[in-house]
């Protein structure tokens, strides 16, 4: 089988990328490891513990495994871009959760994908799904795939396309003959570094890389307690990850639009006061089925109070002062920060 076959039956099963790698482990992954040991990870333990060397080489994941067929699926949308919203009473939540979760989608794709293979196989072969809770240096192989290089905001931006991508793996027996990795073609551009209002694209070794520790994704889903007081107005009003580094990237301008139903947002830019107010019930039934229930009921009002607090708002006194007298301890800290902020 041939790559031109494996990207036609990918179009197919709804990937607008696709391309292939060898099955071998790469020179990304010791600057993982170095990323790692620097600190950069933070909190999240699935990035530092055991599997993190199981990374090291996609045969950890599928012994047999000779190639790994990387692709990505458009999820950009004609909503505007968060660099393009100020509504101050408003949420803004990552244009990647506005719809249904991307790990079921991307997976059920690859499950289609899989079997087309299959069936025009002759013998049997063995084969993995894999998404991003996979531990698979991902984007490494979907740059050696031919799918796009790895910007300074760490993003696979490809370059008729841009970066608003899921992306997937299948790992299979088969020794299909791989494709190159494409040039880099960030050269002297530095606008999502300019643009992070927390400082989190941070250089690294002569290039560039994520400071987790400073990255409003992190801080608004991965990270359990606290945010650092010091970054709280670099949050902004956003409830659930960040956009800035992708809506900024030139790469961006002419990236297409998906027209499937299910990257649409369910609730454009919630109002802050109305999402303030649910509780954990109408939380998991609001987010049912979407990335949101990540950050977890209690990280979400703690989110939702700092994105009050920076709007500045007198009217969100009275819902930031219902937030104070939570029972949840950070929830209640924030709120009230948050209240310092409005006076």
């Amino acid at each position: 089988m041939t790559v031109a076959e494996i990207r036609e039956l990918a179009r197919s099963c709804g990937f607008e990328l696709a391309g292939v790698a060898a099955a071998l482990p790469l020179e990304d992954g010791s600057r993982y490891h170095a990323w790692v040991e620097s600190g950069f990870a933070g909190e999240m333990g699935y990035l530092t513990d055991r599997r993190a060397g199981v990374r090291d080489d996609p045969r950890n994941l599928l012994a047999t495994a000779r190639s790994v067929i990387c692709v990505g699926k458009l999820y950009q949308t004609p909503w505007p871009h968060s660099t393009a919203y100020s509504d101050s009473e408003r949420a803004w939540i990552s244009r990647y959760a506005w719809g249904d979760d991307y790990h079921d989608v991307v997976r059920a794709g690859l499950r289609l994908l899989d079997s087309a293979i299959r069936e025009r196989m002759s013998k049997p072969v063995d084969s993995k799904i894999c998404v991003d809770t996979a531990p698979l240096l991902e984007r490494s192989y979907a740059r050696m795939a031919g799918l796009g290089w790895i910007g300074k905001n760490t993003c696979l931006i490809h370059e008729g396309m841009g970066s608003w991508f899921f992306l997937g793996e299948l790992l299979i027996s088969l020794e299909i003959a791989p494709n190159s990795p494409p040039p880099d073609r960030c050269g002297t551009c530095t606008r999502c570094i300019d643009a992070c209002p927390t400082h989190a694209i941070v250089p690294e070794s002569g290039g560039w890389t994520i400071d987790s520790r400073q990255c409003i994704s992190y801080f608004t889903i991965e990270l359990r307690g606290p945010i650092p007081e010091a970054s709280r107005s670099g949050v902004g009003h956003h409830v659930f990850g960040c956009d800035i580094c992708q809506d900024v990237c030139p790469w961006n301008r002419r990236s297409p639009c998906s027209d499937e139903l299910q990257w649409r947002p369910r609730d454009f830019a919630p109002a802050l006061e109305r999402i303030a107010s649910i509780g954990a019930d109408e939380f998991r039934e609001m987010f049912r089925g979407s990335p949101v229930t990540r950050a977890r009921y209690s990280g979400f009002l703690r989110n939702v109070a700092i994105a009050m607090g920076n709007s500045g708002r007198p009217e969100f006194r009275a819902p930031l002062e219902r937030l104070a007298a939570s029972p949840d301890a950070v929830v209640a800290e924030h709120a009230r920060w948050a209240l310092g902020q409005l006076r």
